[in-house]
């Protein structure tokens, strides 16, 4: 999924901006049908701080290799995107508060 006809690539280079890899697990009780508008709502966070969204990968409902607000599972999902390194706290803010999020982990791709 590629926003505003501009790849992550191109805004890198445009814009000064970094190159980034969320993976994200959505809670389980969340309905499969539900997480599509989950995932829209992440993505929409990302645009909203001047983010471009270069791809976004459902692995799908995986088991946890431990617990996690007692639930065994999870919706694993890995977004790629460019924003710029300001951005980044303000992000991780938006996630920490999203409650359909249990665990995200944000990586600065070189």
């Amino acid at each position: 999924m590629v926003t505003e006809g501009v790849t992550a690539t191109e805004a890198k280079v445009e814009t000064g901006m970094t190159n980034y890899e969320l993976v994200v697990i959505f809670t389980p009780a969340i309905p499969e049908e539900n997480l599509d508008a989950s995932l829209d709502s992440l993505t929409k966070t990302i645009t909203g701080k001047g983010g471009v969204i270069a791809g976004v990968d459902k692995w799908g409902k995986k088991k946890l290799a431990y617990p996690i607000k007692q639930h065994l599972e999870g919706h694993y999902v890995l977004v790629r995107f460019a924003l710029k390194p300001s951005m980044g706290k303000e992000l991780e803010g938006s996630l920490r508060i999203m409650e359909e999020i249990m665990r995200y982990l944000l990586i600065k791709v070189e």
